[in-house]
């Protein structure tokens, strides 16, 4: 087995250990609301969670074209006269 793999799987043996240790009913206040609910159902809840907000942040971006003008790589990098008239005025 790759060490990858191994590490998956010790992680997820010591979190179902933790998850498992901790099912007593405890009181969780969110708001106005006060309501008594198991440690594990609002653990999972919380990992379930940061794992769906975990792989919406990590996702690559996409490039958005600006009105339909925009092109990747437009400008050439060894090109030093990129500023256009306006941006040369400001600067100086």
């Amino acid at each position: 087995m790759r060490i990858k793999t191994i590490v998956v799987i010790l992680i997820t043996v010591m979190l179902t250990i933790v998850l498992m240790q901790n099912t007593e009913p405890v009181t969780f206040s969110f708001l106005w609301a006060t309501f008594r609910m198991s440690k594990l159902v609002m653990m999972a809840a919380v990992g379930v969670v940061a794992f769906i907000l975990g792989v919406l942040v990590g996702r690559p971006s996409r490039v958005k074209k600006l009105g339909g003008t925009f092109i990747e790589g437009e400008h050439q990098r060894e090109d030093p006269n990129t500023l256009s008239d306006e941006d040369k005025e400001y600067i100086n």
